[in-house]
């Protein structure tokens, strides 16, 4: 099954909280979780940055609740039910602890385990995030109110596809339930997100969803947490799939922070 642009790896299933989840166990070394944005799938949101960090750490990437390999079932989208579903995954492959890598709505269900399960956390790495509906960007919830199917991101849509052939129902289902979740946006408490005591590192784009102010304000709630701020939008800087240029190599400027990042055990 192919799960990159550079490599093959047979994903698996595991029952977890009444959901078959579908995950990817690649390269060895201590556990990184990767835990895709809205929309997406293993490939879209890391195929580029994947094969990379598989060369120093045991890296599990996941699909959620009604993403990718993962069928949905009759329960709510939430980051909190998320953050339940990859703490039991670890328990049911027997890690105790492990780091986290979220992009986006990845990045707010690993805040969420963080606060829920900080026990099974090491390190925490969030990315392209907020917390709380005033760190977005001043367009960017009227914009989720107003979203159509149609402005889906065609990469997303043929990587749903390609899973799910001709699966419209599913793919137009998936789109409505992340855009109803970002509509009615769960914020975390401040004193939740100073509750986090794990090394984090935030990382955002100059151009991102979020503020870079709250970026800055993440970082002076959080305990132990570091800032890295690259140039562009949402994802370039780990050459998530909607940002990629046709005959142009991502430059993927996130890695060798990330690997400093984690580097330390």
């Amino acid at each position: 099954m192919l799960t990159t642009q550079a490599q093959t790896a047979t994903g698996k299933y595991a029952p977890i909280n009444g959901l078959n989840m579908y995950y990817e166990i690649h390269g060895k070394g201590f556990p990184l979780v990767l835990i895709h944005g809205g929309g997406s799938t293993i490939g879209t949101t890391w195929g580029r940055i994947l094969p990379l960090l598989v060369k120093t750490h045991q890296v599990i990437a996941v699909e959620m609740q009604a993403h990718g390999h993962t069928a949905d079932i009759d329960r709510p989208l939430s980051f909190t039910q998320d953050a339940d579903d990859i703490a039991a995954l670890l328990r049911h492959l027997k890690i105790d602890k492990a780091d986290i890598f979220g992009f986006s709505n990845g990045a707010s269900t690993t805040l969420e385990m963080a606060i829920r399960h900080p026990q099974m956390v090491h390190k925490i790495i969030v990315a392209s995030t907020m917390y709380n509906k005033a760190g977005a960007q001043s367009w960017f919830f009227p914009m989720m109110a107003k979203a159509s199917f149609e402005e889906m991101p065609q990469p997303f849509k043929d990587a749903y596809l390609v899973i799910h052939p001709g699966d419209q129902k599913g793919l137009r289902a998936m789109y409505d339930r992340d855009v109803a979740r970002m509509q009615n946006f769960p914020e975390i408490k401040d004193e939740d997100i100073r509750s986090i005591k794990v090394p984090t590192l935030i990382i955002s784009g100059n151009n991102d969803v979020n503020t870079l102010e709250h970026a800055l304000e993440m970082i002076r709630k959080i305990e132990k947490a570091q800032l890295a701020v690259f140039p562009g939008g949402h994802g370039d800087y780990l050459g998530e799939i909607t940002t990629l240029k046709p005959g142009i190599q991502p430059a993927l400027p996130a890695l060798p922070v990330v690997e400093t990042f984690l580097a330390d055990h």
